[in-house]
């Protein structure tokens, strides 16, 4: 069962909290009168000590670890636009657990709409302490997070489901990407501490104005891709790739200016993308390379007791929870709303499905022979894939139908937490904060 959604407390503070921005950057961490600055060093037990607790504790035991620690307010910039959002679970599952796991104590002030910092800017904000935890898109920056982008590309070819196959590729590229030390690499020179240093987000689906999705429907589309890797896959499909700002993907369909996007069909709900592209393009056997996001905390992060930080990371499980929420709540959304605007959900022929297929292995063996990671990505990729798949079938995750019905056999109240969990227990704990 789903937390519940941002309290009108917190909407209260943070709309506060964006005139105060706008007014003056100083004002970045508002802090009540008696509370600590997670980046300012006030407060007992402030400066990164103090003592911890186990991992697995009780609420009991976590409750007597922070009973002499002074209360804190966090600055939190999800990725949803706002409150209302499809995508906002992805920010507020979050949000709920970290202040209920710490008992009140953790204040987490929620800023939509990148409104402190946008994505190109967002490093420079979690460094200097404007914000403490955001979602983050590394892709946006392939120059300064070469490895990360490496492993995005990599996850073409990855389980094209849109229930289990969200799961499992977000658990396996996570599983991958803490065990690449060049990707942990990339935050740490940036003075950032991942919690999750990738979240692979939602598959990506052709989403057009006209209808068709063989290879020769695409012979000359104008297609709006998201990363050099779709852009090469798209004029191999015989289209021109287009690349743009998401922000402007609305105005260009509307305008006839591209044909198509290749994008997740969360955000597209989010944009109202199926009122001018209606016609969504799904794979089984196959799928597109992934633009991947991270959850980044910044400087003040090092800067809180211990058992604050052990705080944050141990909601894990509640993240991937509003993440799988969002993503594949998100799935059922897109359908639905495209169905609504009179749109096919037509799937791609086998024999295209198999060209794009080659491509994906071609580019991962690319990858692997010349890419910025050392060692044998490819076959880690693999592992993991297979590693988690099983985990997902041992814990009774499955699809109920086919993506064109998932409007009709996706539950709202699906518990993604299990998994969570177990993604949790095997690949995060051994970076837990101590």
């Amino acid at each position: 069962m789903a937390l519940p959604a941002t309290s009108p407390r917190r909407t209260g503070r943070t709309r506060r909290l964006t005139g105060a921005i706008s007014a003056a950057a100083a004002l970045s961490l508002t802090l009540s009168a008696c509370a600590g600055s997670a980046g300012s060093g006030g407060g007992a037990g402030a400066g990164g000590g103090g003592e911890g607790y186990e991992a697995g504790a009780d609420q009991a035991a976590i409750d007597e670890a922070l009973a002499d620690l002074d209360p804190v307010t966090i600055i939190y910039q999800p990725s949803a636009a706002s409150q209302e959002s499809v995508q906002s679970p992805s920010g507020t599952v979050l949000a709920e657990a970290i202040e209920e796991r710490s008992g009140g104590k953790i204040t987490v002030d929620m800023v939509w709409g990148q409104a402190i910092a946008p994505y190109g800017e967002l490093d420079s904000a979690l460094a200097d302490g404007r914000v403490d935890l955001a979602y983050s898109l590394p892709v946006y920056k392939p120059a300064e997070y070469p490895a990360l982008n490496a492993l995005g590309d990599a996850l073409g070819g990855s389980d094209p489901s849109p229930f289990v196959g969200e799961m499992v590729t977000n658990a396996m590229a996570l599983d991958v990407a803490w065990n690449t030390p060049e990707i942990v690499a990339e935050y740490e020179e940036k003075g950032l501490t991942p919690i999750s240093p990738i979240t692979a987000s939602g598959g990506y689906y052709s989403v057009c104005s006209a209808t068709g999705m063989t290879q020769e429907d695409f012979q000359g589309r104008q297609v709006r891709i998201a990363s050099k890797t779709q852009g090469e896959l798209i004029s191999h499909m015989g289209a021109s790739p287009v690349s743009m700002e998401y922000t402007e993907t609305y105005e260009a369909l509307q305008r006839g200016t591209v044909d198509c996007t290749l994008g997740q069909l969360v955000p597209s709900a989010e944009a109202g993308i199926f009122e001018v592209a209606p016609n969504v393009g799904y794979m089984t056997e196959t799928s597109f390379s992934r633009a991947p996001g991270a959850l980044v905390a910044g400087s003040g992060f090092a800067e809180l007791p211990l058992a604050y930080q052990q705080v944050i990371f141990d909601s894990y499980a509640d993240y991937f929870q509003g993440q799988m929420m969002t993503t594949i709540g998100g799935n059922a959304d897109g359908i639905r709303q495209a169905k609504e605007a009179g749109g096919e959900i037509e799937q791609f022929p086998e024999e295209f499905q198999t060209e794009i297929a080659a491509f994906n292995e071609e580019n991962l063996a690319k990858i692997n022979e010349s890419g910025p990671i050392e060692g044998d990505l490819e076959a880690a990729v693999t592992a993991a894939s297979e590693k988690w798949t099983a985990k997902a079938a041992e814990l009774g995750y499955e699809d109920g139908g086919t993506t064109a019905d998932m409007d009709q056999w996706y539950d709202v109240d699906s518990d993604f937490r299990p998994l969570g969990q177990a993604i949790y227990d095997e690949v995060l704990l051994p970076h837990r904060p101590s």
